[in-house]
């Protein structure tokens, strides 16, 4: 198979054209005429992913984050960025990203996320448009939990499912949660369409300090790490692939890309 074969596919499972405008997605880096043999799936394509694609003998990397993300203005190993993408080329490797595109179809990036946390029932949270394969598309789901729970018990149940070190969050509310609102990664801008929603919680990630007095006694914010709420997306990757081309070198990525360090 080539580069552009394995793009194809990727676009039935969310097609690059609904990609927020800020985003940066598709082939990033090599030749969509060159032949696959094996695929490596990542969360980020870090040169020690470039490295683990080598070392495989994998000429393509699926990776959900974008390595390049602004314009490059100098392509040398002085940073991670220049680095990975020098890899890539000495070693004829290409990246493919998908992003926002993963972001927003139902199945996505918050599918396994909103599982994890046993959400049923579950809906767009905040719509973007309509697409005429996959429905209603948009950022981040609203479900149902089973039974409710307790602040403390939800907070200890999300900890536990997403196996996150620590929380940050919101004052509490004092009222059990039911309706619960999920974002993987940086999911501030879904506050509002959370508590339209009715949702008691949001479950997400990269909340900043004046973030938390948006709750206003309303809902109870979570922030459970950008990587914890998006580190189902690869697995989510690999079953695709494997379903759409089961005879194939399809590779889950050992590398762990999270940056973030907990004490």
């Amino acid at each position: 198979m080539k580069v552009q074969d394995i793009a194809q596919l990727l676009d039935q499972l969310a097609p690059l054209d609904i990609a927020a405008d800020f985003d940066n997605t598709g082939l990033l880096v090599g030749d969509q005429e060159a032949s696959v043999e094996k695929i490596l799936v990542a969360h980020d394509a870090l040169p020690e992913v470039i490295l683990e694609a080598k070392q495989l003998g994998c000429s393509l990397i699926v990776a959900f984050h974008p390595i390049i993300f602004k314009g490059l203005t100098h392509i040398n190993p002085d940073n991670y960025v220049g680095k990975a993408v020098t890899l890539a080329i000495e070693h004829n490797i290409a990246i493919y990203s998908m992003h926002t595109a993963l972001d927003q179809v139902i199945h996505g990036v918050n599918a396994p996320l909103g599982e994890a946390l046993g959400l049923q029932e579950r809906a767009v949270l905040a719509p973007t448009g309509i697409h005429p394969i996959h429905g209603s598309i948009g950022f981040g789901q609203i479900g149902t939990m089973p039974k409710a729970l307790s602040e403390i018990d939800f907070l200890a149940f999300v900890k536990r499912q997403l196996g996150t070190p620590a929380l940050k969050h919101s004052e509490l509310t004092h009222r059990t949660i039911r309706r619960v609102a999920v974002l993987g990664g940086s999911g501030a801008s879904a506050i509002e369409a959370a508590i339209n929603s009715g949702a008691d919680a949001l479950v997400t990630g990269d909340l900043k300090y004046h973030d938390y007095f948006k709750a206003e006694g309303k809902i109870l914010l979570i922030d459970a790490g950008h990587y914890e709420t998006e580190q189902f997306t690869k697995k989510l990757l690999v079953d695709f692939l494997k379903k759409k081309i089961p005879n194939f070198a399809i590779i889950l990525s050992d590398t762990i890309t999270n940056p973030i360090k907990y004490y």
